[in-house]
């Protein structure tokens, strides 16, 4: 195939979701004229999953090449190393179609990031899918049933978080194991992946067993689609809107992109017009709400709230303010029972004068207030029937009040990060807090 010209398709799931038997059964059933390479990643330093595709290969052609990166994740540790594996492959080896199966610790945006922004691998490849097989069984116990998950991925994320995010960075949903759920239960579950991803096509699967001309080659990839299209984005986008609209104005930061920026530059302000066509969660059978004030969380209040969320939550996201930490914006991921807050970037209000200025002059929109700038707290609730009154008004307690707005905010007992390189992870689950430094 000429330069750019290889379609690339990423694999992406949790650990047990049933990526290496999709993958086998696609390598299996693939039309006999298709030349497959697949790039296998293993977190260990025994590729196992490499193992058991080379085996099948091995044993049903010789048309397909299994490369392995063992020993790390393609998403982080080894991103270089991956980029430059598939540029040498596309160099040295003749085929016409890429699948990558990254490990089940890996953020699939991340893998897509390197096929995109490496320069080699851009001449040779284009990102055609981002699959995520999902375990129907296992994602219903976590986010429906609420069942005990005690995991955490190697820098701390909550697992929960990982298979949310795994679903909320794709374009289709291989939702498979379906025979493991109930008819009911797989309603529920597929209600829930287009409340978090209703961008997504979903396909349903046993085995892995599903139909190659859905996994190669269908030029579904777009990432302002993919990127835009996370149902936390599209709920915080259509709530700011309805109240733009009972207010009469506009608001630049109606869709932050709350992803982390870990940088002196400021946190994210920038909008994304991805799709004119709004979907909140309530067209999926769940109910969403918006949670924005311009005061800050007091940390030991927030602190007990997060350890005690409301059962009927199951998806929250956003930027939170909280005292004692009034140079960073904080990013709070929740997923089923586990919590994450880690540095999403410096406030623009503790920015140089001169960079400042030019940040506001950049958005002429952005909420400034005189004496705390551009802090604030900006969250999204995702849910089965959610009292929004409820969360507003137990998150109203965890506020400041007048009197604690002129005290000392440094004699607060305070866990949350204040660098970019921490992160604090609860579990509601085994109770208990966990800070980490990644």
């Amino acid at each position: 195939m000429s330069a750019s010209d290889i379609p690339v398709s990423i694999l992406s799931g949790g650990l047990g979701a049933g990526k290496t038997t999709t993958l086998n059964h696609l390598l299996e059933n693939a039309p006999e004229e298709r030349e497959i390479a697949v790039l296998v990643n293993d977190m260990g330093e025994v590729n196992v999953d490499a193992a058991l595709v080379e085996r099948q290969v091995t044993l049903d052609d010789d048309e397909t090449t299994v490369t392995e990166l063992s020993n790390g994740c393609i998403c982080c540790g080894l991103a270089n190393e991956f980029g430059q594996t598939i540029v040498e492959l596309a160099k040295t080896v003749e085929f016409d179609a890429l699948v990558v199966e990254p490990s089940g610790m890996s953020d699939p945006a991340e893998v897509a990031q390197t096929v995109r922004s490496n320069r080699q691998a851009a001449f040779h490849y284009n990102l055609d899918t981002i699959v995520t097989v999902v375990d129907a069984a296992l994602f219903h116990d976590v986010f429906i049933a609420g069942a005990e998950v005690n995991e955490v991925t190697e820098d701390a994320k909550p697992l929960s978080d990982l298979l949310a995010e795994q679903v909320e960075f794709c374009d289709l949903v291989l939702l498979n194991k379906t025979d493991l759920v109930t008819d009911e239960e797989l309603a529920e579950v597929e209600s829930l992946i287009r409340a978090l991803q209703p961008q997504a096509d979903i396909e349903t699967a046993e085995r892995g067993r599903v139909d190659p001309c859905v996994l190669l080659d269908v030029g579904r990839f777009d990432l302002d689609r993919v990127s835009g299209g996370a149902g936390w984005k599209q709920a915080h986008k259509y709530h700011q809107e309805a109240t733009d609209d009972e207010d009469g104005e506009g608001h630049d930061s109606d869709d932050h992109d709350h992803e982390d920026s870990h940088d002196n530059e400021g946190h994210s302000h920038e909008g994304h017009d991805h799709d004119d066509h709004l979907h909140p969660p309530e067209e999926f059978g769940l109910t969403s709400c918006n949670y924005r004030r311009p005061r800050p969380f007091h940390p030991e209040r927030l602190v007990d709230w997060l350890a005690d969320v409301p059962a009927d939550v199951v998806r929250a996201k956003g930027l939170m303010w909280v005292a004692g930490r009034e140079r960073h914006a904080l990013n709070c991921n929740l997923a089923g029972t586990q919590v994450q807050v880690d540095v999403n970037g410096q406030w623009a209000a503790t920015m140089p004068e001169f960079q400042r200025k030019a940040y506001r002059e950049a958005r002429p929109d952005l909420d400034w207030d005189e004496e705390w700038g551009d802090r604030e707290i900006d969250l999204v609730f995702i849910g089965h029937d959610l009292d929004e009154t409820a969360i507003q008004n137990s998150l109203d307690d965890c506020l400041l009040t007048d009197a604690e707005m002129d005290e000392d905010w440094e004699r607060y007992e305070n866990p949350f990060p204040g660098r970019a390189e921490e992160e604090l992870v609860f579990d509601a689950d085994v109770d208990k807090w966990g800070v980490a430094t990644v």
